[in-house]
């Protein structure tokens, strides 16, 4: 079933909205949530709220890219559901991760404070347009799906130290397009 098909469902409040949804969509949200919370019925539950919020959320909303917005809604659904696993100090995959990319994007300031959030979305955007496919891939598989450095060389084909080399490199690459856009010092 196209997107479309789906959005008009859930405009429609019909339920047959959820299964396509799941049908279309389960194991991309399923993965999110576990790279992320690395529990199976805790990614499950993840993507059972997901549900649950597209369903709140449609309408008013129109999504315009439904993956996306599914996406969207699950990593941060998984986010917030880590962070509450965190504060019972478990597992620390997140934090891994987004403490690679910190030395890109973060200064000696706060960020989110002193830039426009919607103007650094665009230039990450931007930036990663500017990337060949395949580090793209691998960049996204990492910061934006959490898979593990072991998960990302067995899904690409590469070496754990290819990938690791790839993504020092694409951070380097980073940081040097937002110190030259004015986002960093």
């Amino acid at each position: 079933m196209k997107d479309e098909e789906i959005v008009s469902l859930y405009w429609n409040r019909q339920e047959k909205a959820i299964y396509e949804t799941d049908k279309k969509y389960g194991r991309y949200c399923n993965t999110i949530s576990f790279n992320i919370l690395q529990n199976n019925e805790e990614a499950k539950e993840c993507v059972n709220d997901t549900y649950f919020k597209i369903w709140n959320n449609v309408p008013p909303q129109r999504p315009n890219i439904l993956k996306v917005y599914i996406g969207r809604i699950t990593r941060n659904l998984a986010i917030n559901q880590y962070e509450r696993k965190k504060a019972k100090k478990r597992d620390y995959t997140l934090e891994i991760a987004l403490e690679e990319l910190n030395e890109c994007i973060s200064s000696n300031n706060d960020v989110e404070k002193e830039l426009d959030y919607n103007e650094l979305v665009k230039a990450l955007n931007n930036f990663l347009l500017e990337l060949s496919q395949d580090k793209r891939k691998i960049f996204l598989e990492r910061y934006w799906y959490l898979y593990s450095i072991k998960e990302i060389s067995s899904k690409n084909k590469i070496t754990e130290s290819n990938i690791k080399t790839i993504l020092l490199r694409v951070r380097n690459q980073l940081k040097n397009y937002l110190k030259e856009g004015g986002w960093y010092e």
